[in-house]
């Protein structure tokens, strides 16, 4: 798996990964095979109950969140929910980049509800279903990607944080945002085998 810490402490920016570990296409279909298969793993011994348990998360603070589930600890479910729709953003926008298509700002976001993925096999059905469709994504790069084609910033904080992003930056953004959930997905899981145990 790629080292993303130098970016989320700030030492480097996405493209900054691209250039110094000299990613491929290639590369980016194994790094989310990687992460797939790892997520899966996490839940193999999981029931159903435990992909709906909500764990206690006292630095829940979603403001983007419905009204009443702002401060809500994510389950299991709400977790792959959200982890696979920023990887499949992340991919979607490469594909538009990566085939020169210019001004690309619309997010091409969708987030399964995460109320919807209330048992192990639908969140297996997620990550599989994920991980095709990131893959499908990488495979409408042209053979010449336009390296140099890059996302329109919606805002300066956004630019400052994120930095250029061509098509190879965008997709390892979804993934490392992916990859920065799994201590939250760990413990999610870690919270809902301790409940059952004391059941």
């Amino acid at each position: 798996m790629i080292d993303f810490s130098p970016v989320s402490n700030k030492e480097k920016k996405y493209i900054d990964l691209w250039h110094d570990n000299n990613l491929t296409v290639d590369d980016l279909r194994a790094v989310t095979n990687e992460s797939i298969d790892f997520l899966l793993e996490l839940i193999s011994d999981l029931e159903d109950a435990d992909i709906v348990f909500e764990p206690k998360d006292d630095g829940a603070d979603d403001p983007y969140a419905v009204e009443g589930e702002e401060h809500i600890g994510w389950t299991l479910g709400h977790l792959i929910a959200h982890v696979t729709a920023s990887s499949e953003e992340g991919a979607a926008f490469s594909s538009l980049l990566a085939r020169g298509v210019e001004e690309v700002a619309h997010r091409p976001r969708y987030e399964t509800p995460w109320k919807d993925i209330d048992s192990k096999a639908k969140t297996v059905q997620r990550l599989e279903e994920s991980r095709r469709m990131r893959l499908a994504y990488l495979d409408t790069w042209p053979d010449e990607p336009h390296y140099d084609n890059l996302r329109v910033s919606p805002s300066e904080r956004f630019q400052e944080y994120f930095g250029d992003l061509n098509a190879p930056a965008s997709f390892l953004a979804g993934l490392g945002h992916e990859v920065g959930h799994y201590d939250q997905i760990k413990e999610a899981k870690r919270q809902a085998l301790a409940a059952k145990a004391q059941a």
